[in-house]
């Protein structure tokens, strides 16, 4: 390859060269766009620390494979350049903000740009406890009611609930962002819930099809819980947890963070507890309470 005149084609290239998040290449891309950017790492004459991004292999085969996929199927490629690309990002280009995707792959009936920027995603532990899985579902519940879209990583515990919670409202969609492929089904025990999410919201990732979970994908995927959203509900966590990471995207994009507290001799509250202690999220109790905080108008 030694041209590459389509857009979509360049970005489906650079989303199977770079392992996200890519800051360097996402700049890269910023600074001389998709077209050269796809043309000088196919050729190898990156700036090194665009270079250092790149995964082993040729991928232009498989970029061309995704694409005609996407034109046979459910599965759909946008980028940048799209209408349905959401609005409400902002500048993520700058020092310390997490990296923008580069393209992104989507399943299902709703439309990113209109379930984007004015939601939330709602997280907490994959090893949650009752209360913590019964105030998820109502959170996400409440909201939906509201015509407010939830989002969230579709694992087991807080983020399944979530979903379920949504789905059951029966209003606004709910949004499930992966740390794998969008045509994979992970974990194993949501595939129907996963599937019923596609019906009426949406399937996120910025791995091409095919992409396998691994555990960096799953901190690397919170930083568009964040981004994507007006702000973080972190319902149930550990010290520990992977949430307090989507949080802490969350400030760096200047989101409003919000906690539930729970039992003070509860461990899967105790992250929740520590971001309240360390005035690093709003205490809430009730989806009042979060549209409280919510100066905007149209969240009223």
């Amino acid at each position: 390859m030694t041209l590459i005149n389509d857009v979509r084609l360049a970005r489906a290239f650079l989303a199977r060269a770079v392992e996200p998040p890519a800051w360097h290449t996402a700049r890269f891309v910023d600074d001389v766009g998709p077209l050269e950017a796809a043309r000088t790492v196919h050729n190898g004459h990156a700036p090194e620390e665009v270079v250092n991004e790149r995964r082993a292999g040729d991928h232009w085969d498989l970029a061309k494979r995704d694409l005609s996929r996407a034109g046979n199927g459910d599965l759909r490629l946008l980028t940048p350049e799209d209408n349905d690309w959401p609005t409400n990002i902002g500048d993520t280009a700058s020092v310390n903000v997490p990296a923008m995707p580069l393209a992104l792959w989507v399943r299902g009936s709703a439309r990113l740009a209109e379930v984007a920027g004015r939601s939330l995603a709602v997280v907490g532990a994959r090893a949650s406890t009752a209360y913590g899985e019964n105030v998820a579902a109502d959170v996400a519940y409440t909201l939906a009611r509201r015509d407010i879209p939830v989002w969230s990583g579709a694992a087991y515990g807080i983020d399944g609930a979530v979903h379920r919670g949504t789905l059951s409202a029966g209003k606004a969609p709910t949004v499930a962002v992966l740390a794998c492929g969008v045509d994979t089904a992970y974990p194993r025990g949501h595939t129907a819930l996963l599937e019923r999410t596609t019906g009426n919201g949406l399937l996120v990732s910025e791995y091409p099809p095919g992409t396998p979970p691994a555990g960096p994908r799953f901190l690397a995927r919170n930083r568009l819980l964040a981004m994507f959203t007006s702000g973080v509900v972190v319902v149930e966590a550990g010290l520990r947890s992977g949430s307090l990471n989507t949080a802490g995207h969350a400030e760096q994009l200047g989101r409003p963070v919000f906690a539930v507290p729970g039992p003070i001799t509860s461990p899967q509250s105790g992250g929740c507890h520590r971001l309240i202690q360390d005035h690093r999220a709003l205490l809430v109790t009730s989806v009042e309470d979060i549209l409280h905080h919510l100066t905007d108008a149209p969240w009223r």
